[in-house]
């Protein structure tokens, strides 16, 4: 305020004019917020600085200025300023002796002024002049803040009621109206009455004083009743209105936490299921690239087995022969052993070099013999590392098999719990379905809002639902694209083993020429024997040393390859063992696949579920709409009665007027 009083001083000194020592008094003391300056008498100048500040003042709220003896031009320089204040809610001019150019003054301040609520004119000439009147109130029907009027004791007469009937018509915001001691008289309240239908907002309207027939009052006192009520009314609608706007926003929020809830869920179930089928595919791959390493491993076992076995028949063929040859020249020696004589000085030299040389081919059929007992050797020791692999293979497939039923029970444990919550949450949404429309049958307007916007927000979950089902059908076509890769991989794998199964056999065609090239080898020994026939005899004995030893190598031989037999038989019960176990697993993985599709189909459920609730909210709401057509119907009804019922009042009111004598009383002055 001190700000205020400094402005006040400084506009008024500018002016020519001393500021008026009672009024910066009052400045001084006043409250903040409040400016009264009751019972002053305010100069032109005091006006005029007045009208300059208040529109800049955003504190001041109540202005209040009766008994100032304000003069036309002083009351015109104040409200032409008040035109732009946009704080102020509460005017008092009482006694202030406003007349036509006060009145278009105001009437231009109602006009333009949206902040004022409380206007107090009181003891007033106002009505005097019609034309001055008019002008206020044609500022008042084109006003839309103002809701208490004081208009007391300002001369007003019926033409002037008159004017005032036409700007409640037009009026939208006025609630209180005081015309008492005025001069309305008998056209002037018939003119309010009638207005009184067009007007919603008006509920108290004062005509004490105004030489107005009982019946006309007791016409506008129920008029006024019914605008009590309709406020009251809508004023408990509007309080009901909130209260069910919280309750919706409140259910909202609910409904939004749980549908989130039940996303987030899904979604972990879902992740959880692709990381489980991503592990479960990876581990069968791994397991079936395993598989197929031992399968490759066995072929070449098998194929190296069969060289050993060729090799062997080889050697057999070889002492047969041998054997021949050796019958042969027993039976060639008698005939021959003359001969033999003659030439065997001259031969002891050549064969002595030949026995050297059959010693080297000997000593190189030993090395030979072991070679093949190292590789034999590194067999049995890459068969007992195949055999460690597969009791790794064994114990890995148990624990991941426990793994799996782990998880399976995990996720029929997770299905339960969601199930559970469903039931829950679909029985809760039941109890608030019954409450909302308790509310709606008392609320149908407010009701009707909440419903579309509910119907809306399951549009959205059903919307959201779909494209889970659609990101779940992705997921499937991913799964069936990964099983046409691990088929893809698997023909593949067999190709390679059909491409390593034709390079094993042209090494057994290259061996077979091999062994052709040996059996040349062996007849030109024959050949080298049959010149040899003289030191056959002094060979013999070596020679059957020799058989005996290969007696015994071949037994030992026999007994390897029984070994090796029995060892293979073992490892293929084993294969088949563990292809019994793969098999199993395979049929885990099927049935965790048809579990999943189990889950799909009850989300397929839960979503034509949600349909069905829509569709039952859908007739729901027709149903709603139905009974407020309904009400709308009664209601027009009623207002229908209550016209009758004002025209047969009217009716009744103008047949007694005419039945009686009219006064005409002439106003005080």
């Amino acid at each position: 305020m001190e700000e205020f009083r400094r402005s006040y001083s400084r506009l008024c000194r500018e002016s020519g004019a001393e500021p008026q020592e009672a009024v910066l008094q009052q400045l001084h003391q006043l409250p903040r917020g409040r400016l009264d300056l009751a019972t002053q008498s305010l100069t032109v100048e005091t006006c005029r600085a007045l009208g300059k500040l208040l529109p800049r003042e955003t504190l001041c709220t109540e202005l209040v200025l009766s008994d100032c003896m304000l003069s036309e031009e002083g009351a015109t320089l104040l409200l032409r300023g008040l035109c732009a204040n946009t704080v102020l809610r509460f005017l008092d001019l009482k006694g202030n002796n406003l007349r036509a150019a006060g009145a278009e003054a105001l009437g231009k301040l109602l006009q333009q002024n949206k902040s004022i609520q409380s206007l107090t004119l009181e003891w007033n000439s106002l009505g005097t002049w019609d034309d001055a009147f008019a002008t206020f109130c044609g500022g008042l029907a084109a006003n839309g803040a103002l809701q208490r009027l004081d208009l007391r004791n300002n001369q007003i007469s019926h033409k002037g009621a008159e004017e005032l009937a036409l700007a409640l018509k037009g009026n939208t915001t006025l609630q209180q109206l005081d015309l008492r001691w005025n001069n309305v008289g008998l056209l002037g309240g018939r003119a309010l009455m009638n207005c009184l239908p067009s007007n919603r907002t008006l509920w108290r309207l004062d005509l004490a004083g105004n030489n107005i027939p009982g019946d006309v009052l007791r016409a506008v006192e129920q008029a006024m009743g019914h605008s009590q009520d309709r406020l009251t009314t809508f004023q408990e609608n509007q309080a009901r209105t909130h209260v069910l706007s919280k309750e919706v926003q409140h259910l909202r929020e609910e409904k939004s936490k749980q549908f989130l809830d039940l996303m987030e869920t899904i979604d972990k179930q879902r992740e959880e299921m692709a990381k489980s089928s991503r592990a479960s595919a990876a581990r069968v791959g791994q397991l079936q690239e395993a598989l197929n390493e031992r399968h490759s491993i066995i072929n070449a076992l098998k194929a190296k087995l069969q060289m050993t076995e060729a090799a062997l028949a080889l050697s057999e063929q070889k002492a047969q022969d041998l054997g021949e040859l050796l019958a042969t020249a027993e039976q060639e020696q008698l005939s021959l052993s003359q001969r033999q004589a003659k030439e065997l000085k001259l031969e002891q030299q050549e064969a002595a070099e030949r026995e050297s040389k059959l010693l080297r081919d000997l000593s190189a059929a030993n090395e030979k013999n072991l070679l093949l007992q190292n590789q034999v050797d590194e067999l049995e020791r890459k068969f007992r590392c195949q055999q460690e692999q597969l009791f790794q293979t064994r114990q890995e497939m148990t624990s991941m098999s426990a793994e799996l039923k782990m998880r399976a029970i995990q996720a029929e444990e997770r299905l339960d719990m969601e199930k559970r919550r469903c039931r829950q949450s679909l029985e809760d949404s039941e109890s608030l379905r019954i409450k909302e429309v308790e509310h709606m049958t008392r609320h149908l307007e407010e009701s009707e809002k909440a419903m579309q916007e509910r119907v809306q927000r399951l549009e959205a979950a059903r919307l959201s639902l779909e494209e889970l089902s659609r990101v779940k059908a992705a997921a499937l076509s991913e799964r069936g694209q990964a099983e046409e890769e691990l088929i893809k991989a698997k023909s593949q794998a067999r190709l390679e083993e059909q491409q390593r199964l034709a390079h094993l056999e042209d090494k057994l065609r290259l061996l077979a020429q091999a062994r052709d090239e040996a059996q040349g080898a062996c007849l030109q020994q024959k050949q080298v024997v049959a010149e040899a026939q003289t030191r056959v005899s002094q060979l013999g004995l070596q020679v059957e040393g020799l058989r005996r030893r290969l007696e015994e190598l071949q037994q030992e031989l026999s007994l390897k390859d029984q070994e090796r037999v029995a060892e293979v038989s073992r490892v293929r019960v084993e294969l088949q063992e563990q292809n019994g176990r793969l098999q199993a697993e395979l049929a885990a993985q099927e049935a965790l696949r048809e579990k999943a599709a189990a889950l799909e189909r009850q989300l397929k459920v839960m979503a034509s579920d949600h349909r069905e609730a829509l569709l039952d909210r859908e007739s729901e709401n027709a149903s709603l709409r139905e009974k407020l057509r309904l009400r709308e119907a009664e209601i027009a009804r009623i207002r229908d009665e209550e016209a009758q019922r004002a025209s047969f009042l009217q009716n009744a009111v103008l047949a007694y007027v005419q039945a009686s004598p009219v006064r005409t009383l002439s106003p005080p002055k």
